[in-house]
């Protein structure tokens, strides 16, 4: 519940009271459940439409400067197989096997803190699919209700969320 509001408000603070309020709103709204969903996207529905109208309102004060559009990286052609190529459009090379690499290394914090800056640097729609997908464990039926999008957009976000993520694993264990 705290990740889906953190990807809606700035603050830490704002993402416990949105938690609070989005319990005191399960509680009082538990008799009206109709079951249409599991209960979990249900209540994470709940704090998804509390963490927005919050963070529409803590977006009032932001600064101009924090308006600037970030464009999206682009992927270089090179990394993928071309026509001609068996499985053109393909990964042209895999990320290293994580199997070969000492198991102190995926171990060491340091590499889920990677993970962690990863993803909390990325688009506010990448970070809440890709946290709701593979940190929480959240089908995509169930993100696709949450976040209130479609199918084809919930897996173009989780695809360039984990495409940076990769990246950044890429870079770190790599060298």
């Amino acid at each position: 519940m705290l990740a889906v509001a953190r990807s809606y408000v700035r603050v830490r603070a704002v993402a416990d009271e949105v938690v609070q309020d989005a319990w005191v709103a399960v509680l009082r709204g538990l008799e009206r459940f109709e079951g249409r969903s599991t209960l979990r996207t249900w209540v994470l529905r709940i704090v998804a439409n509390i963490a927005r109208d919050r963070g529409v309102r803590e977006r009032r004060s932001m600064p101009f400067s924090a308006l600037e559009s970030v464009e999206e990286p682009v992927i270089e052609p090179d990394r993928f197989l071309r026509a001609g190529e068996p499985y053109p459009g393909g990964w042209r090379s895999f990320p290293t096997a994580w199997r070969t690499l000492p198991e102190s290394q995926l171990l060491a914090d340091e590499t889920f803190a990677v993970v962690a800056r990863t993803i909390a640097a990325l688009p506010e729609a990448q970070q809440l699919v890709i946290t709701l997908r593979d940190v929480i464990g959240c089908s995509s039926e169930e993100v696709c209700g949450v976040l209130d999008v479609s199918a084809g957009n919930e897996r173009v976000l989780l695809h360039r969320a984990r495409l940076r993520v990769r990246a950044a694993l890429e870079r770190y264990l790599d060298g």
